[in-house]
């Protein structure tokens, strides 16, 4: 009786390991990875295709230049049945002219196989293939299977059968490459009779043979079983030779069909990088887009769960800039849809900091089960279960930009996690290559833009800005040298000091008088020439039309710090810290006279004016700094030309820290601890941190000094101030459409009051008795805030009432 291959196949089902085929109802996963995503890659093939040793193979052109090899078209092989009869050797030649024309390795086999049998008349024939998975595992899979006379290709066709290797009769052959004739095969204890049992068919003699290559591989295993005529039914010695010399054709059809296969599959490995790469060099505007393309080609091809990109920070050995995080269910989202809320719990940054640091792939088969790390049973979520981490490297590859991890790879077939092998260890490591390049370039066009944008910046400050005339330079050199006033003449001691009274010109000479009475004109050598042009410079691109964050503000400020290190007995302070706080404070209110439109940092984040890429953060305070340090590098005004490079590069750092110091959200952040040092004497003059925070504080007191000037001067200034944020609420209202804050918004002048009692309570008084702590000479700074709180709690309630409306 003859066996159904189906029955056959069922109880390879349950016996053997199986390779499923290939349903036609996919799983929800697998149609998602079929959608076309704009801006993400459609998985047009799987990873799990290259599960297999695979060499570059790169081949030239007719041209001589170097190309993949592309798809060739397969020729239909016409079948004979094995009953035709004919010349042994016409039939032998026609074989041969099919082997050396054709690749189709189930197609020429059959053939093959229908030409054996009319030499040893078997009963059924079957073949199986050497596979061989990316760890070198070999195992057998079937290729044809249940071969008869008569049988057509599509019947005898089968590829979901898989064997282990050296086990059962075909096994042996295949692992040891040696024949076997069995004349019973139930007397060989290799053979397993169940299948005989399940499928009712009697084996009886076997022939199986190694099929080799031309390196004498094995590269296949054919079976012939039950010989149909014979003395005992078994199969004879010249069956053997006869089988043996046609399966070298087999032999050659597999070298060839596998070469063939290989380029093939590398060719389409290589296409799967160059659409990466070509989606890379596409977008190079956008970190988080490129990122966004990065992740979803990975996602598709590698059929992971989640992939994470980590960007190193380059300021910090121990931190990343920024992570990207996309899950596999979003590869169906449109491009710009807006980034989900994504499990922290899936993102595991102690494994991506360990390859940052070891520049080494990290392949992690079980996470639960791996216990080289300690964070594994505390920090790791149940969630993951294999990972696969590998380093971003630049182009020069000695330096580890970034990190990209994967976790989680699926199995198609079962929908199960599993682990990540050799292969998609490799083809990670090609990824990052492409993404180091890609990640790069984009970091390195958003320089080029924010340079841009700087120079945009500093053309559109020098056309408006210029340096101060000679001429009047000159005048102010004359005057100086003859006239300037002491610091007691113009009260510049006093921390209740007003210039309501004081000319421009005057000004000027206390700005002057300021810097000589700190001996900083002799400790730093600097030219009594620039100093006057430098201090001219400065005061002129101070816009006039702003109503108090002008000249007058930047002045005040630097008496205040002046009044601080004389009166308030600050002074033990190094030269180089008083010069650079000093320097400082003469520029303090540049930060609003620039002049534009968009006067706070979040207004200025709204526009695509150039500052706002210019800087994301503390926007007036660079912009300020670089204003300041274009007037510092002009010929004429350079004032520290006495220090050496080292000590200019220095020098500007710390002028740079200060200027931002006057940003409140940077003081907010660093005043608890300074309130906590000084609160817990441990506050230490020599310590570089220490005196670096000190100049910060002291910037803000200074900048905010206004709050403890006696009141009639302080609401004068309060009116000053809420006249220019009004000015600015109304051009935000006209031209960007947007309702400005209450402190500019002309129509809740009423709330000023109360507002600045909320200001006083929230910034300055904890900084004002900070300072009083330190020296009781400061204690002014601190009694004129109080009792202007107190002034400002009167009108507050004033305005509840309805008695006065805001400033009066």
């Amino acid at each position: 009786s003859s066996v159904h291959a189906g029955m056959v196949n069922a109880w390879f089902a349950e016996r053997v390991h199986t390779i499923q085929p290939s349903s036609s109802k996919e799983n929800p996963q697998q149609q998602r990875a079929h959608q076309s995503t704009p801006g993400t890659p459609t998985r047009k093939i799987s990873a799990s295709e290259f599960d297999r040793p695979l060499r570059p193979i790169v081949v030239k052109d007719s041209e001589g230049s170097l190309t993949f090899l592309s798809d060739s078209e397969r020729e239909t092989v016409p079948l004979r049945g094995s009953g035709s009869g004919g010349d042994r050797c016409a039939r032998l030649l026609e074989l041969v002219k099919d082997v050396s024309s054709h690749l189709d390795v189930t197609a020429l086999c059959h053939k093959i196989f229908l030409h054996i049998n009319e030499l040893i008349a078997a009963d059924r024939y079957s073949l199986f293939l050497v596979g061989e998975d990316s760890s070198n595992k070999k195992f057998l899979v079937s290729r044809l299977f249940d071969v008869a006379e008569g049988s057509t290709l599509e019947e005898s066709s089968s590829s979901c059968i898989r064997l282990e290797w050296n086990k059962g009769i075909v096994g042996h052959v295949a692992a040891t490459g040696q024949p076997l004739n069995i004349r019973n095969a139930y007397e060989d204890p290799r053979f397993n009779a169940e299948v005989d049992l399940i499928t009712g068919y009697k084996t009886q003699s076997i022939l199986c043979l190694p099929i080799k290559n031309h390196r004498d591989e094995v590269v296949g295993v054919a079976q012939a079983i039950n010989k149909k005529c014979g003395e005992d039914g078994a199969f004879t010695e010249q069956d053997e030779k006869d089988f043996s010399a046609y399966l070298a054709f087999s032999g050659i059809v597999l070298h060839n069909a596998q070469l063939y296969e290989t380029s093939q599959l590398e060719n389409r490995r290589n296409q799967v990088l160059l659409d990466l790469a070509s989606l890379i060099f596409e977008e190079q505007q956008c970190l988080e887009v490129l990122l966004k393309k990065i992740a979803g080609t990975i996602l598709s091809f590698m059929q992971a769960q989640a992939c994470t990109v980590f960007i190193a920070d380059e300021d910090s050995m121990n931190s990343f800039s920024s992570v990207f995080h996309m899950e596999y269910e979003e590869l169906g989202e449109v491009l710009d849809a807006p980034q989900r809320d994504c499990d922290v719990s899936q993102i595991n940054y102690m494994y991506a900091q360990y390859v940052k640091n070891t520049m080494e792939t990290l392949n992690i088969t079980d996470v639960a089960k791996d216990q080289r790390f300690p964070w594994t049973v505390n920090h790791t979520s149940n969630q993951i279960k294999s990972l696969l981490c590998t380093p971003i490297r630049n182009g020069k590859k000695d330096k580890v930009i970034g990190v990209c991890q994967l976790v989680n790879k699926m199995d198609e077939a079962s929908g199960s996690v599993k682990a990540f092998n050799r292969n998609d260890e490799q083809f990670l490591e090609a990824f990052a290559i492409f993404c180091g390049l890609g990640i790069q370039n984009t970091q390195m066009y958003e320089t080029v833009e924010r340079a841009m944008a700087k120079q945009e910046v500093t053309l559109e400050v020098l056309s408006y800005h210029a340096s101060a005339a000679e001429e009047e330079s000159r005048e102010l050199q004359v005057t100086a040298v003859t006239t300037v006033p002491s610091a007691q003449s113009l009260g510049l001691l006093d921390f209740s000091f007003s210039d309501f009274d004081l000319s421009d010109t005057e000004t000027t000479l206390a700005t002057i008088r300021m810097f000589v009475d700190l001996n900083l004109v002799q400790n730093f050598q600097m030219k009594y020439t620039s100093l006057c042009q430098w201090v001219l410079s400065v005061k002129k691109n101070y816009r006039k039309n702003v109503a108090y964050h002008n000249w007058r503000h930047a002045f005040n400020t630097a008496q205040c710090m002046f009044a601080l290190l004389k009166s308030g007995r600050l002074q033990s302070m190094s030269h180089l810290s008083i010069c650079v706080i000093v320097y400082a404070c003469v520029g303090a209110g540049c930060i609003h006279s620039v002049g534009f439109l968009f006067l706070l940092c979040v207004r200025v984040s709204r526009s695509d004016h150039p500052l706002a890429q210019l800087y994301c953060h503390s926007t007036m305070e660079h912009h300020h700094f670089d204003q300041c340090l274009m007037i510092l590098n002009s010929p004429a005004n350079q004032i520290l030309s006495g220090l050496s490079l080292d000590e200019y590069k220095t020098t500007l750092k710390m002028i740079e820290r200060a200027i931002l110091a006057t940003d409140l959200a940077l003081y907010m952040k660093r005043r608890g601890e300074f309130f906590e040092l000084t609160k817990n004497n441990q506050f230490v003059w020599e310590d570089e941190q220490h005196k670096d925070l000190l100049r910060s504080m002291l910037m803000t007191a200074c900048d905010i000094s206004a709050i403890t000037k006696p009141w009639p001067v302080q609401k004068r200034i309060a009116e000053l101030v809420a006249t220019e944020f009004f000015e600015q609420g109304d051009k935000e209202r006209q031209e960007l459409n947007i309702e400005p804050i209450d402190l500019m918004n002309r129509e809740k002048r009423d709330k000023i009051p109360s507002m600045q009692v909320s200001f006083i309570d929230a910034i300055c008084i904890q900084l004002y008795e900070t300072l009083a702590g330190m020296s009781e000479y400061c204690s002014p700074l601190l009694e004129g805030c109080v009792k202007n709180r107190q002034h400002w709690k009167r009108l507050a309630e004033e305005c509840e009432k309805g008695i006065v409306n805001g400033l009066v």
